[in-house]
């Protein structure tokens, strides 16, 4: 389709060592089609925790590959959706609130496996519903807060 351009969106978490990486590794194996996905860390530790990469292995995710990086203004700048999992509010990463979207997601680091694994199923379930909404919206221009105004309509 010509014209037609992937989604892009960024995970943030604090260190882009759990959350933010399992959520990239699960999106760019089911939607890569749809999405172009990238994480970092407001405070990159600079290594992905191996129990993430455990858990994302276990679960049938490809795990080569993850990076802890940290996040630049560049990539907020690119991303038409900003998934911030931080724990702060996302207009504090980014300006314009509109392509932010909030999660809320217990941070596993230094917790131990089953922990892991009750993290990244609600990390694969919020990816699902984003990846689900993103198919639907049925165009590239897709925002948060689109998202957003489509849930309230729906309700």
């Amino acid at each position: 389709m010509q014209g037609y351009r992937r989604t892009r969106v960024v995970f943030v978490c604090l260190g882009n060592s759990c959350r933010s990486p399992m959520a990239e590794a699960i999106a760019a194996h089911i939607a890569s089609d749809v999405m172009e996905v990238s994480s970092a860390g407001v405070a990159a530790l600079g290594r992905v925790q191996s129990l993430t990469k455990l858990t994302v292995a276990k679960n049938g995710y490809p795990a080569d590959g993850l990076q802890s990086k940290s996040l630049e203004v560049s990539d907020v700048e690119a991303a038409d959706i900003v998934i911030n999992m931080t724990g702060r509010p996302g207009l504090a990463l980014c300006q314009d609130g509109s392509r932010v979207e909030d999660w809320d997601v217990e941070d596993p680091y230094g917790s131990d496996a089953e922990t892991y694994q009750r993290i990244f199923e609600d990390i694969e379930s919020r990816v699902v519903e984003l990846v689900g909404r993103v198919r639907r919206s049925g165009t590239s221009e897709f925002t948060a807060r689109n998202a957003r105004e489509k849930r309230t309509s729906e309700q």
